[in-house]
């Protein structure tokens, strides 16, 4: 029996491909990387991973491959490029999109691999970089239901449950209806925790009534805690993703004529806050913008996290 494991490619080393392709070295996996900025593979190659120059040579030495990218754009230039991956996919190897992307993009992706031959799922995740880095991920998968049930093992080493939904668009609808609930619900946590504050009441008090009743929710305690300790600078979920997911959420729904007003709110104030120059910043960073419009001196700090003095 060959129980060698088969070679794996891994395309993204940014704040989540990072981590989920580290769980797969840490595994035993054979694995081939690539990267924009080459530098980021470096924690992959000292694990063992081998780098290459191009997403073509990714896929060229692996079985399979998978990506994890920022955005459509970044997943669309990775697949048709010059030395892209359409250029390298055929018989016998399979393509796992990771990203967060528009179902639109998904398909042209899918389409374009399985006209070469190559196996397609699509695999969008729910969860932030401590998820990633526990392989304690959701992973929505749409496509080649052989190629779901033949990579099973490796799905089960990135994340906690993983489900199969049906042809290619329909997980990247689903990552997209998750993530508008996610944003817009950090929307109203972040106006309600400024309201808290402004009005002169503690927003510890706030965050331990919403983890006692019915509200309580991992982000919010997450989110509010990173808050706390004003380190919105360092992201598990930079908001510019958010942004962009909730500005796809957008453009789906007007594909379903499905109105969707609250999530269309909650993408003007993460555009607003893009504008203040948060992009790069975790997506609690909404609360500084929040913050900044609804006390007196635009963007001046409020010190203490808890009662207003």
């Amino acid at each position: 029996m060959n129980t060698e494991k088969p070679q794996l490619g891994f395309i993204g080393a940014g704040l989540m491909g990072l981590p989920m392709a580290l769980n797969l070295l840490r595994a035993g996996y054979p694995l081939t990387v690539w990267n924009r900025d080459g530098a980021k593979c470096a924690p992959l190659v000292a694990a063992g991973a081998r780098q290459v120059a191009t997403p073509l040579e990714v896929v060229a030495a692996a079985e399979v491959t998978f990506s994890m990218l920022a955005d459509p754009a970044a997943a669309l230039a990775v697949c048709f490029s010059p030395h892209g991956v359409i250029q390298g996919v055929g018989p016998g190897k399979a393509y796992v999109e990771m990203s967060t992307i528009d179902p639109e993009t998904a398909c042209k992706i899918g389409i374009s691999v399985q006209a070469r031959g190559a196996l397609f799922l699509e695999a969008p995740v729910s969860g932030s970089t401590p998820q990633a880095q526990a392989g304690e991920l959701v992973i929505m998968t749409a496509g080649d239901e052989a190629l779901y049930h033949q990579i099973g093992d490796l799905l089960a080493l990135l994340g906690k449950k993983h489900l199969y939904l049906g042809e290619v668009g329909a997980a990247s609808s689903m990552k997209l209806a998750v993530n508008m609930l996610m944003g817009g619900m950090m929307a109203a946590f972040c106006e309600a925790l400024t309201l808290v504050q402004t009005a002169g009441l503690d927003g510890q008090a706030f965050l331990e009534i919403l983890a006692a009743g019915a509200l309580a929710a991992p982000i919010f305690q997450a989110k509010g805690d990173k808050i706390r300790r004003a380190d919105t600078a360092t992201p598990q979920f930079p908001l510019k993703h958010m942004q962009k997911d909730l500005r796809l959420a957008v453009q789906l729904g007007d594909v379903h004529h499905v109105p969707l007003a609250v999530t269309a709110a909650a993408n003007e104030l993460y555009k607003r806050a893009c504008q203040c120059g948060l992009e790069e910043a975790d997506m609690a960073a909404l609360f500084e913008t929040l913050q900044a419009r609804s006390l007196p001196g635009w963007g001046k700090p409020l010190g203490a996290f808890g009662k207003k003095r």
